[in-house]
């Protein structure tokens, strides 16, 4: 079967295939090359960029659990200033689309790097996190507040002309309330989800594993939750939903697809196996061609009632 089968164009940004190379777990691409060709996915987004350097948590900051990755890392990267003179100029080398995800601490410094961005042509579009806390509110992650979600995505679309994807994390309680909000401030797509905090105890020494005491969930713990997550959003919103949350396989992605995805992200695979993308486009080919079907849009939703 043709490779076109999985063409997709998400958000405006025309992709070879459905799978993205999802932020934090893939640096800026250029590290699995010798591994695998960056071109074999359909877009790359890179690690969290800031508007100021940050030097992010103290170690330890990974620890494995049963099927899952615990990971504090602290958006630890170089900062806006950095990857504008230095990186996005290598972008064009991967040989895909690549976005940028964005975090900050206030709403004027979403802004800022939304406007710090716009209009540079080797970024196809930003992804908000918005699972960040938000510091003028008691450290309370921008993401739990529908009201505050819709303000600081229509602050980011008024700065920025490009596709813009939100991400979105279940800490929000009520994701669908807050995928509704990111929407009518003008989101084209939203990407879900995001980690979810936990904490591992070293029995021994009594004490957390990480540094910083709770880190994010990854991994195929996670992915119960998130397509359900994907099932409840994708039918409340009329854009492009980006799946995520323990894919390791081709039957991973489909139930995302089935669920409601339009395209789907792989993170903690890519650390056990570099060569994920293309084993999970193969078998997604397969599937399609075993059960009589033409193109993967076709299966988008499929699993829900009434399809």
């Amino acid at each position: 079967m043709s490779d076109s089968c999985l063409s997709a164009t998400i958000a405006g940004i025309t992709m070879a295939n459905p799978l993205v190379a999802a932020s934090g777990c893939y640096g800026y691409g250029f590290d699995y090359r010798h591994c695998i060709d960056p071109a074999c996915w359909g877009a790359i987004v890179v690690k969290g960029t800031t508007l100021h350097p940050r030097l992010g948590n103290p170690p330890p900051r990974l620890v494995e659990t049963p099927s899952g990755l615990l990971n504090a890392i602290g958006l630890q990267n170089p900062g806006i200033a950095y990857f504008l003179k230095y990186i996005r100029v290598r972008l064009p080398e991967l040989g895909c689309p690549v976005l940028v995800n964005i975090a900050g601490e206030t709403l004027d410094e979403y802004r800022r790097l939304a406007a710090l961005l716009n209009g540079v042509d080797e970024v196809a579009g930003l992804e908000v996190n918005i699972s960040c806390p938000n510091v003028k509110k008691g450290g309370i992650s921008f993401g739990c507040d529908p009201a505050l979600v819709y303000e600081l995505v229509c602050r980011v679309r008024e700065a920025y002309r490009g596709p813009l994807i939100v991400k979105l994390s279940l800490e929000a309680g009520n994701i669908v309330s807050v995928a509704e909000a990111a929407t009518r401030a003008g989101a084209d797509a939203l990407s879900l989800i995001n980690t979810i905090k936990g904490m591992v105890i070293d029995v021994q020494k009594r004490r957390p594993v990480l540094g910083n005491s709770t880190g994010g969930l990854s991994g195929p713990a996670l992915r119960p939750l998130a397509v359900r997550a994907v099932w409840e959003v994708s039918q409340a919103v009329s854009v492009p939903v980006i799946g995520m949350g323990g894919i390791m396989q081709a039957e991973d992605a489909l139930q995302f697809i089935l669920a409601g995805s339009a395209a789907v992200a792989i993170g903690t695979a890519n650390f056990v196996n570099p060569a994920v993308p293309k084993e999970i486009c193969d078998g997604l080919k397969r599937y399609l061609a075993d059960n009589g079907f033409t193109h993967y849009r076709e299966l988008i939703g499929l699993a829900r009632p009434g399809s």
